[in-house]
């Protein structure tokens, strides 16, 4: 890789306030500790300079523009608490902004799942996870990609993404970034429909890959 993983490269706007007692994470909680078990997220000194990768997102209410996110470097944590999330109440693609409220800053690809939620208003759930197994198989699995060049966490990374999402057919809600090394993303109306497309995508590839 040419660039360091897991650094926020957006403007921040980060009020350090605790999010609101009736935030419901329980959803988000359970499918993001899933997904560490997946070793989908997570963290491994071996890998991406050592740092935490792997993020999920959930609207923070039906028609709202707000999302709550996993914050910044936790990859490493087994299980996340209320303090390790963030709620993203506003976004400008343009300006490379971001403005935030938490006892954490948001994760570095926060923008992209921004320009998912505004591609596909319908959408209620991101998840960006690694994946080499489905990355690597990209071709193979007919997957919509951002191009080699786009690298993660830039503006055009997520002006990218959602030209993609925007263009995708409904029943294709996941893609690969092919600039941000074993880099998936999927989307649903639920974090159950975002997560199921990625756990079917990953038994394909683990198929794929045994015949070969």
């Amino acid at each position: 890789m040419t660039e360091t993983e897991g650094v926020i490269k957006y403007h921040l706007n980060h009020r350090n306030q605790a999010l609101s007692a009736d935030c419901n994470l329980k959803l988000i909680e359970a499918w993001r500790t899933l997904l560490y078990k997946l070793e989908l997220i997570g963290q491994d000194k071996n890998k991406y300079d050592g740092l935490g990768y792997g993020n999920i997102s959930q609207r923070a209410a039906l028609n709202s523009n707000q999302f709550i996110i996993t914050g910044t470097q936790t990859g490493h944590l087994a299980h996340l608490s209320t303090a390790d999330y963030a709620l993203i109440t506003a976004t400008s693609l343009a300006e490379n902004q971001i403005s935030s409220q938490g006892l954490s800053q948001p994760s570095s690809e926060a923008l992209t799942h921004a320009s998912v939620y505004r591609a596909r208003p319908a959408v209620q759930a991101v998840i960006h996870v690694h994946c080499p197994a489905i990355w690597q198989q990209t071709d193979t699995l007919q997957l919509s990609y951002t191009a080699a060049e786009i690298r993660y966490g830039s503006v055009a990374m997520a002006c990218a993404v959602q030209q993609l999402v925007q263009k995708q057919p409904d029943h294709c809600q996941l893609f690969s970034m092919l600039g941000h090394q074993d880099g998936i993303v999927s989307y649903g109306e639920s974090l159950a429909a975002a997560g199921s497309i990625l756990i079917e995508t990953l038994a394909k590839a683990i198929s794929l890959a045994s015949s070969d």
